[in-house]
């Protein structure tokens, strides 16, 4: 069984996936605590069963983490009928309002403009990284907007939400376990400060006027930040340096921005920014065979899942023109990403800068990946041209 925390894993956690596959599709990983699906199809019955669900447990002790749980507790993320229900139409009449379509322009000129600073950058120094210069800053600049936060708030939003995702993997040290409680409470005091100031037209001024209440407020305010930032950051940063690894497929999209679609789909399926998604069993449920009593854990593996031959031709290669694209990478069922139009907006813009404006982009040195492997992604990605 695989190593979450073993480097060579997390450089590429696909082998081990097909060989798991190989040998069913759901196999019980002692180490993470739970049973994990790898193939697609068990992978999609875990997110769309009603007998699996996401049941919020409190992290303890209660007073050491009373910020992060309240961001949790009244999430969408975190909640199931009849509770996920109400929030989930309050939250997504406040996204139909216009407000992607508000920005499409918007998020175009964001991401030329970043992609022009990436070009300066190679040009006086060689190189550049390009998640500081473009796949950090541009999903945290659309978010702003979309709220209507100030933009110069960015980096302290991007280092509260880096802090509190650590949360979500598995056997980390006590140090992050508190600096996430702490970026929480930053984060939380910052959401209400901005909810009582005078505002219009932006999606706090639309949650202020749903039947959310001021914590699930807050909480919406957060998941928006940090889903959305987290997502398109990993998408961008793996995607890009996929597509550069192989190089025929950058070139294909340079000459071609009529795949921009079909590539920004492909580029979710290939490298998954999330990996795992965990369910609990609310009453007896099979899935594949195996079977989990009320209580049990299950890890869906959507990274595992975007591999599967039996739903995707040649899994292992990178297609930017592949369709039909199956891929689990927003989700499925009442938990699919709601902010997914939105993700889908920036990524193919940063896309479309990058090859109008540096076609013969290139990888200036192999880049580091985090470690971590629940949210998978990069350190830094060095580009020249």
């Amino acid at each position: 069984m695989f190593d979450p925390r073993d480097p060579v894993f997390l450089a590429d956690p696909y082998p081990a996936f097909a060989e798991l596959r190989a040998e069913g599709e759901v196999h019980r990983h002692d180490g993470l605590g739970m049973a994990v699906t790898v193939s697609h199809a068990a992978t999609s019955a875990v997110l769309r069963h009603r007998g699996l669900g996401r049941i919020w447990s409190d992290a303890q002790p209660l007073e050491r983490f009373a910020s992060f749980n309240l961001l949790h507790r009244n999430s969408l993320l975190e909640s199931e009928p009849p509770a996920h229900t109400r929030l989930r139409k309050q939250i997504s009449g406040a996204f139909a309002r216009g407000h992607v379509q508000r920005l499409n322009e918007r998020i175009a000129a964001l991401a030329s403009a970043m992609v022009d600073e990436l070009a300066g950058k190679i040009a006086a120094d060689g190189s550049a990284d390009l998640l500081e210069f473009v796949a950090q800053p541009l999903p945290v600049a659309v978010i702003a907007e979309l709220l209507g936060v100030p933009q110069s708030d960015g980096p302290r939003m991007v280092a509260w939400s880096n802090a509190v995702v650590k949360m979500y993997e598995y056997g980390i040290p006590e140090s992050e376990r508190d600096a996430a409680e702490a970026a929480a409470g930053e984060f939380v005091e910052y959401v209400r400060s901005q909810a009582t100031k005078p505002r219009s037209g932006d999606l706090i001024s639309d949650l202020l006027r749903s039947e959310l209440t001021p914590d699930e407020l807050v909480a919406t305010a957060v998941l928006v930040l940090m889903a959305g930032h987290e997502a398109t950051v990993n998408v961008l940063g793996n995607g890009v340096s996929a597509l550069l690894t192989h190089r025929a497929q950058w070139e294909r999209l340079v000459a071609d921005r009529g795949l921009l679609d079909s590539c920004v789909e492909e580029l979710i399926r290939f490298d998954a920014p999330l990996q795992l998604f965990e369910r609990t069993a609310t009453t007896d449920v099979e899935i594949a065979g195996f079977r989990l009593a009320p209580g049990d854990k299950i890890g869906a593996l959507l990274g595992a899942a975007a591999r599967d031959p039996l739903v995707f031709t040649d899994p292992d290669t990178l297609d930017i023109s592949r369709s039909p694209n199956a891929h689990l990478g927003f989700g499925a069922g009442i938990h699919y990403c709601v902010g997914a139009p939105l993700a889908r907006v920036e990524i193919s813009a940063a896309l479309d800068a990058l090859a109008t404006r540096l076609p013969g982009l290139r990888l200036a040195a192999p880049p580091p990946r985090r470690p971590e492997f629940v949210i998978r992604g990069l350190q830094t990605l060095p580009v020249t041209t």
